[in-house]
């Protein structure tokens, strides 16, 4: 499963403003010691063999109507009971089926789980088949989501009555962790593996989707159709699915394997621009671990209102809404964005669903995977700097998340396994990967992942097995690597510093591991320039603190410590400005020269931290180029004197849209009149990035022409157009505008939703009606609630403002909507 949004949201959040967090809190004791509750792996009393479901939806209830026959057997020991998870469900008949008539068996239900007493005792040899009538109610079901899968009642009815305007009418599921058991009896482990047959009788207007291949289509007299799909090769219930409504299919194939993409109708023509890049990540992919795309066919399926990012069902991966787009908004669609959800959904064809953890403690065996796999197709597609950008990012996600650095990557304890789902198992264990990966060089690190999925096809896996396959490959111990890194919590904080010796012509590294607790073991490259060459030393730090010498002929230019720019670590870095220009000019990786402006940034009334962001305007790299942009500090005036040019430059032909509306962006806050032209050209662009960049900037110079020009793209806005004009309303206009921006906010992204609580709740203060007012109100309340844990005070700070705003103007409706709303969001 690929996150929610939340941690972009976070990131994008903390770094804007009012809940900033400290990148890095205090080192505390490992995470084992926060729960006394040991999460024991689920006993296996009884193995899935086949799941047949026949199921019919009432739209109008909210209710599925569904037939089962599972076929079991007793694991290893005799048993005459059986337990499978079932959640709010009404159960209408249970029986063992025997030559072929249904034998009524005796059972306890506690609306959670069924207690069945078998007819007989049966044996591991034993086969016996347990046919079961029900009703689902997945909106009658009182559940717990995560901060990656905000609710979990399993089966979804979107728009099931066609009133919400512009909303298509769906049914689809969303199983993990333990959700399938909503909408099917089942036993609810990963460890379990099933193979599987699903009817669904539909109206006969809307397509489905399921696991597997779609064998059989069967039109009935009332106006329904039933599609039979079969997946013929065992995997877990919680990757079964269903999708029902009126998508589009966008036929491609991958060798002689169908790959298909679902999508709404007003998206299908963009169906190649969003999926199209798919076929080729299968053949990346296979060839990469050895082992051919493992399944009989691939879709993808976007649906409206999804509770995460996206979910990897078997043959079928679910998207969230926010991968559709037009070509003009994949204009501004950076790789983190979209392509590596669809990376992150296809690599968990091998790791999660092919070889699935064999419990949550093991998470990592799936997500930690598929989240090194976006590295992985960033490298291989856009080069080694968006590699390297991307699992940077990954690590600083983790960096800043205040408790992660308690938590062990492998959790035998925890309060809830949803718990698991966090910056640990996804950002710090993809990070983890990328580290393994280089110190084991690429062959044998693919091999041992080659081995380790062929060893547990089909079955189920975890860490140890991973690190034995990966020893077996390399020959190499890794008990160590494991035991800090996968069964251990924190990182390095480590600290570098330097002493050159200019009478013994040695150069002295001081390493200084100052985290509580024991020492990591790091295995790290020192690269030494000196004398118009590298030379690479290849050392290892086993300590807290050590102290490393090196001969050279004369002063190194740059010592740069791990030179591979792999180590997951909280680093300061004792290097002088003259030697981050040296590494910005000579060392070859991104985080080399990402290092350098990060230091220049700091530093900026310096020549030499002035020479370096300017020289990274013209970086290869575009997201570098940008984040010098963003560094620099317009109000020194060498540095505005020597930057303004450029940026004009890449304001008006820099290839990369962001990068152009990051340059617009600068050059509007300089409130400079001689650039409207430029904004205005700008306006012109196809993109919409640069628009509202451009919007904005006109915005600084002449309020009142921004706030007409606004009215012009209202008929044509998305992304941070979208935004631009729903700022310069909020700030600017009236109850006129109001309806315009009520609806747009609505729809916007929980990002745009973030960057524009303020300015919401300044214009929800000033509207002249109480009824705009208590929508705006209403909306953030929303908002807030729906990304509570991280953003409810921020969010209860801005409805109070409204409520003072709207205490002035005697509007006690809105008043009292403003408190209804703080108390729902701070209850807890």
């Amino acid at each position: 499963m690929k996150r929610n949004i939340v941690p972009g949201l976070l990131a994008g959040m903390f770094l804007a403003g009012a809940l900033l967090q400290p990148a890095v809190a205090q080192q505390a004791a490992p995470q084992e010691a926060a729960s006394k509750v040991y999460r024991a792996t689920y006993p296996r009393i009884n193995d899935l063999i086949h799941t047949k479901l026949d199921v019919r939806f009432d739209y109008k209830k909210r209710y599925m109507y569904g037939k089962e026959w599972v076929t079991l057997k007793p694991h290893f020991y005799p048993t005459d009971t059986l337990r499978l998870d079932a959640k709010g469900m009404d159960i209408k008949a249970l029986a063992v089926v025997k030559d072929g008539k249904n034998i009524p068996l005796k059972y306890k239900y506690d609306s959670l789980t069924l207690a069945i007493t078998l007819d007989k005792v049966y044996r591991n040899n034993e086969k016996y088949t347990i046919y079961i009538d029900y009703t689902s109610k997945p909106n009658e079901l009182k559940v717990k989501g995560s901060a990656a899968i905000n609710d979990a009642k399993g089966l979804y009815f979107i728009n099931p009555d066609g009133t919400e305007k512009d909303k298509p009418t769906q049914i689809w599921t969303q199983g993990e962790t333990e959700s399938s058991s909503a909408w099917f009896p089942t036993i609810e482990s990963g460890s379990q593996k099933t193979t599987e047959e699903i009817s669904m009788t539909v109206p006969a207007k809307y397509v489905t989707l399921s696991n597997g291949k779609l064998t059989a289509q069967k039109a009935n007299a009332d106006g329904t159709r039933t599609d039979t799909w079969k997946m013929d090769l065992p995997h877990s219930p919680y990757l079964f699915m269903m999708a029902v409504g009126d998508f589009k299919i966008y036929r491609d194939k991958w060798r002689d394997k169908p790959v298909d993409y679902y999508l709404e109708a007003k998206y299908a023509p963009y169906a190649k621009d969003i999926f199209g890049l798919t076929p080729e990540m299968m053949e990346f992919f296979s060839k990469t671990l050895g082992v051919d795309y493992p399944w009989n066919k691939y879709a993808q399926i976007v649906v409206r209102d999804y509770v995460s990012g996206a979910m990897e069902n078997t043959t079928a991966t679910l998207h969230g809404s926010y991968v559709q787009a037009t070509k003009r908004e994949l204009m501004d669609t950076y790789y983190g964005q979209g392509p590596s959800t669809i990376a992150h959904e296809l690599f968990h064809q091998w790791f999660g669903d092919y070889v699935t953890a064999e419990s949550w403690s093991n998470l990592t065996v799936n997500e930690s995977f598929a989240d090194f796999s976006e590295t992985l197709w960033a490298e291989y597609k856009y080069g080694k700097d968006e590699g390297a950008a991307h699992i940077h990012q990954d690590m600083m996600n983790y960096l800043r998340s205040p408790d992660a650095k308690t938590k062990n990557l492998v959790r035998f304890y925890y309060d809830d396994k949803e718990d698991v789902f966090d910056v640990v198992t996804y950002q710090k264990g993809g990070r983890i990967l990328y580290m393994l990966r280089n110190y084991l060089g690429n062959e044998a690190f693919y091999k041992g992942l080659n081995i380790y999925l062929k060893s547990n096809a089909f079955k189920a896996g975890e860490a140890h097995q991973l690190r034995l396959a990966l020893e077996e490959a390399s020959g190499l111990d890794l008990n160590w690597f494991f035991n800090q890194w996968y069964y251990g919590a924190g990182h390095p904080q480590l600290n570098i510093s330097y002493k050159w010796d200019a009478a013994t012509k040695t150069q002295t590294v001081y390493l200084a591991q100052t985290q509580a607790g024991d020492a990591f073991i790091l295995p790290m490259a020192i690269d030494i320039y000196a004398g118009g060459k590298k030379t690479r030393h290849s050392v290892w730090m086993r300590s807290k603190a050590d102290t490393l010498t090196f001969t050279s002929a004369v002063k190194p230019d740059l010592v740069n410590v791990d030179g591979d720019k792999v180590l997951l670590a909280e680093k300061k870095d004792a290097k002088s400005l003259t030697e981050f220009a040296f590494q910005y000019a000579n060392a070859p990786l991104y985080l080399d020269r990402l290092e350098a402006i990060q230091a220049a940034a700091a530093a900026q009334s310096e020549k030499e931290a002035q020479g370096i962001l300017i020289a990274a305007l013209k970086d290869k790299y575009y997201g570098l180029r940008a984040t010098a942009i963003s560094a620099l500090n317009m109000t020194n005036d060498q540095v505005r004197n020597a930057a303004q040019p450029i940026l004009v430059e890449l304001a008006q032909s820099d290839p990369n849209t962001i990068v152009r509306a990051s340059a617009i962006g600068v050059l509007g806050r300089l409130k400079a009149a001689g650039m409207m032209n430029l904004f205005k050209d700008a306006l012109k662009s196809e993109s919409y990035a640069v628009q509202g960049s451009a919007l904005s900037a006109i915005n600084q110079l002449d309020s009142p022409q921004a706030f007409q020009l606004a009215k012009g793209f209202e008929k044509d806005n998305k992304g941070a157009l979208t935004a631009a004009i729903l700022n310069i309303y909020a700030l600017n206009g009236s109850d006129a505008e109001w309806p315009f921006v009520y609806e747009q906010y609505k729809e916007a992204g929980a990002q745009v939703k973030y960057n524009l609580a303020k300015s919401i709740g300044t214009m929800a203060g000033k509207l002249n009606s109480s009824a705009y007012a208590q929508e705006a109100i209403e909306a953030l309340k929303e908002f807030g609630l729906q990304y509570k844990a991280q953003i409810g005070p921020n969010i209860v700070t801005v409805i109070e403002g409204v409520k003072a705003a709207r205490t002035q103007k005697n509007d006690t409706a809105s008043v009292t909507a403003a408190d209804a709303a703080i108390k729902a969001i701070n209850a807890k």
